[in-house]
């Protein structure tokens, strides 16, 4: 299981980016977060870290 960054509420901080302890998350073209499905461990680190509640469980 992953996490989700729902696009349109992201605004591109990058708080997440630098808390996952992985590197599972990083910006896409758009300059918003993304995250790598098949690096990601689940660990909720970066739902904590979004100012704007942007990420979730998938």
């Amino acid at each position: 299981m992953a996490v989700k960054v729902d696009q349109e509420t992201c605004i591109g901080c990058g708080a997440c980016v630098g808390t996952c302890p992985v590197g599972a998350l990083d910006f896409n073209d758009e300059g918003k977060a993304a995250c790598d499905s098949d690096t990601c461990i689940s660990c909720l680190a970066c739902v904590g870290t979004c100012p704007v509640e942007a990420i979730s469980e998938e």
